[in-house]
């Protein structure tokens, strides 16, 4: 019994390490000590001397220690129940006692122990939870994301359509446009026959056929433009690209309104000079009649 009690006080110390708890751990330490102390072979007690005979107290006494307890406080005592003494020869049975302070120690290790598991099951219910929360979190913002992408892209898809739309509408009213011009133009030469229409016919002609030469120059020029499936790099280029476009229309017409205006000037320059000369001319006939 020596060797077995010191192994399980050791089991006892190890068990109350792994579970953190500090009180329990001193406690059984203690116990240890104590434990080891008692488990040394008792040495044989002298048999007790028979007590002497006390004579009772008289009532004058029993009065005054009566009278001496009501005047001392009482001191608290926990309600311990005293141990049991065997009957007999009045020996007591320790290694049976330190088998039971063993057992309840034990009881009340293996009841920590299995509040500490159940609280860590807890604990580990309670975190795989979150995580399945998050997850599903994750999954919806996931999903609604997406739905916000699709529907993004059908917006931009309807408006292209609109967009598209809308330009072959004004290209279609254009050429209605076009169309009931030249018809009406038809209509008026048809109607305003005769003289004049034999004299301006070849005038017309030329006029008619001037006018379809710029609307053909003019389409070829103004080509429609279409960037909905450019990128944003691509549609920097063809704006670029149509800004170049449109200086050099600018140059081109600046240069135009000013050969134009050189070309009214010379004009008129030459009229000047002719009517100077004609008039020249008329003030020397007159002066030819006269004599």
């Amino acid at each position: 019994m020596a060797y077995s009690i010191p192994i399980v006080n050791a089991a006892l110390m190890i068990l109350a390490v792994l579970i953190m708890n500090k009180t329990m751990a001193l406690r059984f330490i203690q116990m240890s000590d104590v434990l080891t102390i008692d488990a040394a072979p008792a040495e044989e007690e002298p048999e007790p001397e028979p007590e002497p005979d006390i004579e009772e107290p008289t009532a004058v006494e029993a009065s005054g220690e009566t009278q001496d307890s009501k005047a001392k406080p009482k001191s608290f005592m926990p309600n311990v129940a005293p141990p049991k003494l065997p009957e007999g020869d009045g020996k007591v049975d320790f290694d049976d006692l330190h088998r039971k302070r063993q057992e309840k120690d034990m009881a009340e290790l293996t009841s920590l122990i299995e509040s500490h598991f159940v609280q860590r099951k807890k604990d580990e219910d309670e975190l795989i939870s979150l995580v399945n929360r998050i997850e599903k979190r994750r999954t919806e913002r996931a999903e609604q994301q997406r739905i916000r992408a699709e529907q993004e892209k059908e917006r931009q898809a309807r408006l292209a359509e609109e967009k598209e739309r809308r330009e072959q509408d004004e290209q279609r009213r254009k050429h209605d446009d076009d169309a009931k011009k030249k018809k009406a133009l038809t209509t008026m030469t048809h109607t305003y026959g005769g003289i004049q229409q034999k004299q301006e016919g070849k005038k017309g002609a030329k006029k008619q056929t001037e006018r379809e030469k710029k609307k053909k120059i003019l389409a070829d020029r103004r080509k429609a433009l279409i960037i909905d499936h450019l990128n944003e790099d691509k549609l920097k280029e063809k704006a670029n690209e149509l800004w170049q476009w449109m200086m050099e229309l600018e140059a081109e017409k600046f240069d135009l309104s000013e050969k134009l205006k050189k070309q009214k000037y010379d004009i008129n320059q030459l009229l000047a000079r002719v009517q100077d000369h004609q008039s020249a001319k008329g003030r020397g006939k007159a002066k030819a009649v006269r004599r």
